[in-house]
């Protein structure tokens, strides 16, 4: 049997069997090393040269960061002063909610940290103002999936670090189509809000305006920190992470009050093995990735996809259509490791700019956090709003249908993710 075959078969076979995907990933590859008689210590080092990457620190610092967030109260504090700027608007609670992921993508970078904080406060009260329970879950789901978009994202740390892609370089290019998606969420919420009659509140005043914007503030100076820092080049990905979260104590420490010594190590205990069970994933998937590259997957597929077209538009609506489909199983993270030999093949091969494919990639595998079976996002949403994934899913289909067409826009019109990081690091754009 050809170890293509067996590679495949196998992993759709340990899937079936319901063995969790990161095992699947690592069996699935121990057996065709076996027929192929590789020798097994393979294994262990393409695990340990899979996480064994500087740039890859950045995630366990984002991790701890959002945790921060979470304990330190500031979630609540950009609660509030989201409130204050757009409660007052028709959907006001629904402008909170994907203003409040806005921001808190842009603190933590992870999706799954934002649904399960802002949605335990924002679905019950959307609820209690009217709006039907799954539309409350699926914009709370949708929303979130910004935190793979809008910088810091871990996403793009991952995908740096294993395609050798600048990570600043691809944190600038995520700010654009992370408004845009934001922007279109909330429009999406003021036609609802309109078919549905609920009324808007009142208009907070300005002192309340200027006081909660005063407390969040210094929470949205991280961002600064961290896009700043990289593109001046102070620091690197990694740097600019462990900056943030020593930022990040002393707002929570000793700005704020809200969290006390004695819970720093639960906190950093909880966020270790928050970081191990990603980073196994990780590593499994690099042994797949390797074996990917070596029995020249990535090429064959290449030459099959360039045999279709080889237009550039052509090549990133496949790569893209491949990436939605791809995203309803694997996790983002377990995708890229996995598949990025053959994107990468296909980017040289048609010649498109890495960083406007790495873009593309990353946004249709966000997709995979709210659509089954995999969608993390959603299934927790589900959890917090009591409605099945099925109503919740149906729920959804406008707000991807949304950034599906960001998406599309992208691509035809590349400089319209590509325009700030040309601007500010050309240096990643050789040639």
């Amino acid at each position: 049997m050809s170890p293509i075959i067996t590679l495949i078969a196998s992993f759709l076979l340990l899937i079936a069997l319901s063995v969790p995907i990161a095992f699947a990933i690592g069996l699935a590859s121990i057996i065709t090393i076996w027929q192929l008689g590789i020798p097994l210590t393979s294994v262990v080092n393409q695990m340990f040269a899979s996480i064994n990457s500087f740039p890859l620190l950045a995630v366990p610092f984002f991790l701890l960061l959002g945790r921060l967030m979470n304990d330190g109260g500031i979630t609540d504090r950009l609660l509030r002063f989201a409130d204050s700027t757009v409660g007052h608007v028709r959907g006001g609670l629904g402008h909170i909610n994907v203003m409040v992921s806005m921001m808190f993508a842009s603190l933590s970078g992870s999706a799954a940290a934002d649904t399960a904080s802002v949605g335990a406060v924002l679905i019950p009260a959307m609820k209690k103002a009217g709006y039907p329970s799954p539309f409350a879950v699926a914009l709370t789901a949708a929303s979130s999936v910004l935190g793979g978009i809008i910088p810091p994202s871990i996403l793009m740390v991952i995908y740096g670090a294993f395609g050798n892609v600048s990570v600043g370089a691809l944190f600038l290019g995520g700010i654009v189509p992370g408004l845009l998606i934001g922007m279109a969420q909330m429009g999406y919420v003021y036609h609802v809000a309109r078919k549905l009659d609920i009324k808007p509140e009142g208009r907070a005043s300005w002192r309340n305006v200027v006081h909660t914007g005063l407390v969040a503030t210094p929470p949205m100076i991280l961002p600064i920190v961290v896009l700043g820092g990289i593109t001046a080049g102070i620091f690197t990905a990694t740097e600019a992470a462990s900056v943030a979260v020593l930022v990040g104590l002393l707002l929570a420490i000793v700005f704020y009050r809200s969290i006390r010594l004695r819970s720093l190590p639960g906190i950093f205990t909880d966020s270790v093995l928050a970081y191990s069970l990603p980073m196994f994933a990780v590593a499994a998937a690099g042994i797949m990735g390797w074996l990917i590259s070596y029995l020249g997957i990535a090429q064959e597929v290449a030459s099959f996809i360039l045999s279709v077209t080889d237009s550039r538009v052509g090549l990133m609506l496949m790569v893209m259509a491949f990436m939605l489909i791809i995203g309803t199983v694997l996790s983002p993270v377990t995708a890229v490791i996995i598949f990025l030999p053959i994107i990468q093949s296909i980017s040289i091969s048609g010649d498109i700019n890495q960083i406007h494919m790495a873009l593309i990639v990353i946004m249709s595998l966000t997709l995979g956090l709210v659509t089954p079976p995999y969608g993390i996002c959603l299934l927790i949403a589900s959890q917090i709003g009591d409605v099945s994934t099925p109503r919740a899913f149906v729920a959804i289909m406008p707000l991807i249908g949304l950034v599906m067409l960001i998406i599309l826009a992208g691509i035809l019109f590349p400089n319209l993710f590509l325009t700030l990081p040309k601007m500010f690091m050309p240096e990643a754009f050789p040639g």
